[in-house]
């Protein structure tokens, strides 16, 4: 395990803390950490980390917000008979499960909620305030995991959830990491309030398999300098991604990030789309098709077709643990705005960085390393102040 150059406590808060990559999360951790099973899937675990001073897995605290009431051992044994986990790994954390639940509050708005926006931001804020004084933590992150949102309708209409929960983190003093495509930070209000906190975080939308594989293949399209005429790819995923993402206006959020990937690699948008099939008997469990037309020499056309079959959760889980293990080495250094380092983790990343996978990993492994004794590579020019007080009008 990656070594520390000390040894306080991080809290890791989940927004979606019930859902299928939170419990995941949770569970793969008190693994790993316990000695069940390897780090498989963790880039921050590899020699290149270890003297970046993360926190250990050991000391990671676990907490969130969430709508749903189906405790966190329940939702492991969900998970196990799915086969997302392995037999008896869910058993053999159960502590460690319970405690994080307990940790979990709850989240909003629901139907039939008559908080107004600033509540609901006041109360989250509060859960927040409340689980690092309890736990006497050095700092938490907040991650949000939970599902897609509906693209933003605008100005003049609510907050998204997503966004309530980001200025929830802000006025707590948390760095925040959007795993997912919703807008979180992205929405106007926040992001002001963002570029004042002194706060670092990073996002969006998590890159782990469909899109992982475009970061990889487009950038060896444009470097053969092969004319990649139409790309189109299709979807069939189940559990609370598929019935989130059989919203339109959800898989337009989410094909956005894919989208930007061809778009940054390939210096063009080519033709096709990517369809979402919301397929619940699949469970967790997800295949993505990309079908590619290029043309080679003397306008040859060829075609090159890939399969990736995969199980989000288990894809995902990893890498929310170096995310919110990055980011609170970050803090704790005095890093602060957009992390754009981050972007080997994202389909649309914050920040300035290359597009290509090869690329953004030489990043990440330059910015671990300085994230070692001494001044980090690329500190930011704002110290980090503490915003414990800082609020102001939504």
């Amino acid at each position: 395990m990656s070594a520390s150059l000390s040894r306080p406590r991080v809290g890791v808060w989940l927004i979606g803390a019930r859902g299928s990559v939170a419990t995941t999360v949770v569970t793969g951790c008190a693994a790993v950490a316990a000695g069940l099973h390897p780090p498989t899937g963790m880039v921050t675990e590899a020699p290149a980390f270890t003297d970046s001073g993360l926190p250990a897995l050991t000391d990671l605290v676990f907490g969130g917000h969430d709508t749903l009431d189906c405790p966190l051992p329940k939702r492991a044994e969900t998970l196990t008979a799915g086969g997302v986990l392995p037999p008896g790994v869910a058993t053999a954390v159960t502590a460690e499960l319970a405690a994080a639940d307990r940790e979990i509050r709850p989240g909003g708005p629901t139907a039939g909620d008559t908080r107004t926006e600033a509540e609901l931001v006041t109360a989250f804020t509060d859960d927040l305030r409340d689980f690092l004084h309890r736990h006497e933590l050095e700092r938490a992150v907040v991650v949000n995991v939970a599902s897609t949102e509906p693209a933003s309708q605008g100005s003049g209409a609510p907050l998204p959830a997503s966004t309530l929960y980001a200025l929830a983190a802000l006025r707590a003093g948390c760095p925040y990491v959007n795993f997912t495509p919703s807008e979180g930070m992205h929405h106007p209000v926040a992001a002001r309030e963002a570029e004042d906190s002194g706060l670092p975080h990073a996002g969006r939308d998590g890159k782990t398999g469909q899109t992982l594989l475009r970061a990889v293949l487009g950038p060896m399209f444009a470097q053969r300098a092969l004319r990649v005429r139409a790309w189109s790819g299709t979807n069939l995923l189940g559990g609370g991604d598929g019935a989130a993402l059989a919203d339109p206006a959800a898989a337009a959020a989410k094909n956005a990030g894919k989208e930007r990937v061809l778009a940054d690699t390939l210096g063009t948008v080519p033709e096709g789309q990517v369809h979402i099939d919301d397929v619940p008997a699949l469970g967790d469990w997800k295949t993505a098709w990309d079908h590619i037309a290029f043309d080679g020499f003397l306008g040859t056309r060829m075609i090159l077709q890939t399969t990736w079959q995969g199980c989000d959760s288990a894809l995902a889980a990893p890498l929310v643990l170096d995310l919110a293990r990055l980011t609170a080495r970050a803090h704790q250094a005095g890093l602060s705005g957009p992390l754009g380092a981050l972007g080997f983790y994202f389909k649309d990343p914050v920040g300035n960085g290359p597009s290509g996978l090869s690329e953004q990993y030489e990043e990440l492994i330059r910015f671990g390393r300085g994230l070692g004794p001494g001044d980090p590579e690329g500190r930011g020019t704002r110290p980090v102040r503490d915003t414990e007080e800082s609020g102001g009008a939504l």
